[in-house]
């Protein structure tokens, strides 16, 4: 469905009875494709099971157009050849368009992902400033001359890789898709996105929106799908130049393989495990304000979700008491996702519930708090948890190290926590992990908060807060969490690669007794 506004531009109302693939490439090449043919997706809204809309998958010949109209676009120039001031005034626009759309996409993004509304209008409210940035680097990014030696004239550019595949989740959809779309699409490239089959509408009603603001047909294009099929033949193809995903570990392997026989360019940003280390001299209350923010916002659904809580002796039963009042708080005041009101959401489906609660019943260790999905109503609301997957704010001590809970990615409301003497120790439980994406700290000492983190085997570590991100700060993993980073000047050169012009600024007439390099004078001449 879909209604004019004054200006001409077009406004996609949520709850469409089906979304398709070309969201973009419709403008150049027709109608959204017929289903048939074509699998669909039943997109369910995780907080009460109800259909939100049917999701037409694309085909096999869905993808090899894309890829192939995405190729032509980007040779005729033009986006890949735009200004880059055209494409910044093409970017900024598309962030005033956003800033507009906030509170429509915010429930959008509630609906198909069941996290709290009030989560996801302030993540969407700065979304606006990664395009915002990106245009700003265009408009300031140069070229630079480089000391070549000779009479010679050496400049270097980056120029856009081409064809660039990129693979979005469901924790953040709109959020991380933004993340790589931007420095992508500044950078010249005709990017093709496959959104997680879990949460795919709001990124299709971006990319709908990036045609308003003048990003031409088949720069941008949406193949919704599931990952074994449309998202392994995307990746496979050796016209795509470069590969962005967010997902798991082992997915990211999996792709890495296949992208490297192509000799692709390769980000990906995997799984994570990520420490909170509360120290002895940190302000209590604060830290645990900031351990629950870190635990549970998401519902946990993120990678650099603080899902292992160290407490140094001396501030361990006030912590812990402070932080398990905190969890029966929140959990108090859960309801309906949308109700402003309501502090934590559901997890993405059934399915991940059954995952996390199977986890953590097997595990070994102490529950102190939650442990099971959640039914009845709520206090808050009245809101039937019941027909949702619910998991409440999980607290549980005495885990051993080698246990599943404390190594492996649970993806879920699910904290360990473990107690600690020396610094030293502190250090190393943080770092007893395959993964090293994120990390927090909490401490008031100085030297300490700088001592500890240049040794925690992170990319990311927060001293006495957590979350937190912008489009200038760069952002990846350690370890198994990942290769490369999205964010910052970073993201926009993973985007480009690098291109040298030599000319050779001699005269005429030294340039003849110089290059003559098979002149049958015995003349020394130079190589190089």
């Amino acid at each position: 469905m879909r209604a004019k506004v004054p200006g001409g531009r077009v406004v996609v109302k949520p709850h469409r009875p089906r979304y398709g693939p070309f969201a973009l490439h419709t403008a150049m090449d027709g109608p959204m494709p017929a289903a048939e043919g074509r699998e669909e997706i039943d997109v369910k809204n995780p907080a009460n099971g109800e259909h939100l809309a049917t999701i037409v998958s694309a085909s096999q010949e869905d993808v090899r157009a894309a890829i192939y109209s995405a190729h032509e676009v980007f040779k005729l120039g033009l986006w890949s050849r735009a200004p880059a001031a055209t494409r910044a005034t093409v970017l900024s626009n598309l962030a005033r368009d956003l800033e507009e759309r906030v509170p429509e996409l915010a429930k959008i993004e509630t609906l198909q992902t069941g996290r709290a509304i009030r989560e996801m209008k302030a993540q969407l409210g700065r979304l606006p400033e990664w395009l915002d940035y990106y245009a700003s680097v265009l408009r300031t990014h140069s070229s630079f001359v480089a000391p070549t030696q000779g009479p010679l004239l050496n400049y270097v550019e980056r120029v856009p890789l081409g064809v660039v595949a990129q693979i979005t989740p469901f924790n953040h959809p709109l959020l991380i898709a933004i993340k790589k779309i931007a420095p992508a699409l500044a950078a010249g490239n005709s990017v093709i996105v496959k959104p997680s089959e879990l949460a795919p509408m709001s990124v299709i009603e971006f990319a709908e929106m990036a045609v308003a603001a003048g990003v031409p047909a088949g720069v941008l294009q949406v193949l919704p799908g599931y990952g074994r099929t449309v998202g392994k033949m995307l990746v496979s193809d050796p016209a795509v130049r470069k590969v962005d995903i967010t997902a798991g570990t082992d997915t990211g392997r999996s792709i890495g393989k296949i992208v490297g026989a192509n000799l692709a360019h390769y980000t990906a940003e995997l799984g994570g495990k990520a420490p909170i280390v509360v120290f002895g001299d940190a302000d209590v209350p604060s830290a645990v304000n900031g351990a629950a923010f870190a635990c549970f916002v998401a519902s946990g659904q993120t990678c650099v979700s603080g899902t292992r809580l160290l407490i140094q002796d001396e501030v361990y039963d006030e912590f812990m008491d402070g932080f398990l009042k905190k969890v029966e708080s929140i959990t108090s005041r859960m309801g309906n996702p949308l109700n402003p009101k309501s502090t934590m959401g559901s997890v993405i489906s059934l399915r991940q519930l059954q995952r996390i609660e199977g986890i953590v019943q097997r595990g070994v260790g102490t529950i102190l708090a939650g442990g099971k999905r959640m039914t009845g109503t709520s206090a808050l609301d009245g809101f039937d948890f019941s027909q949702g997957a619910f998991f409440p704010p999980t607290v549980i001590t005495d885990v051993p190290t080698e246990d599943d809970l404390w190594r492996e990615e649970i993806f879920g409301p699910v904290v360990v926590v473990k107690r600690f003497s020396t610094e030293q120790e502190g250090v190393d439980l943080a770092n007893g992990c395959k993964y090293g994406l994120g990390a927090g700290i909490w401490t008031q000492n100085l030297s300490r908060a700088h001592r500890v983190s240049a040794l925690i085997q992170a990319g990311l570590v927060w001293v006495n807060t957590h979350h937190r991100n912008d489009p200038s700060s760069p952002w990846g993993g350690m370890k198994e969490s990942g290769i490369g980073r999205e964010n910052g000047i970073e993201a926009f050169e993973a985007y480009t690669q690098s291109k040298s012009t030599i000319v050779n600024i001699a005269s005429a007439e030294e340039t003849r007794t110089t290059q003559d390099w098979f002149a049958e004078d015995e003349a020394e001449k130079r190589y190089g």
